[in-house]
């Protein structure tokens, strides 16, 4: 399997609506973090689909070795 490129080091917010699907980038290349833009076209990974319960902020990983996919588990903070 590929391995997913560290596209950032903190979490980005967004404000997201109940009900409504979002494409969480899993492999890091995507310009339009932390959403996919077909970045990953000729890998084996595919985006991630995130539907929200309830409207509210939220904060999406961008390192992408969160545990808790797509949202942000404070990972980054380990990087070196």
């Amino acid at each position: 399997m590929s391995k997913a490129k560290i596209a950032g080091t903190a979490p980005i917010a967004a404000d997201v609506e109940a009900g409504k699907d979002y494409w969480w980038c899993v492999c890091g290349k995507s310009n339009n973090q932390p959403f996919c833009d077909g970045a990953h076209s000729g890998t084996d990974i595919t985006p991630l689909q995130y539907t929200a319960t309830e409207s509210k902020t939220v904060y999406f990983c961008t390192c992408k070795q969160t545990t808790k996919q797509p949202l942000c588990d404070g990972s980054h903070k380990k990087l070196s």
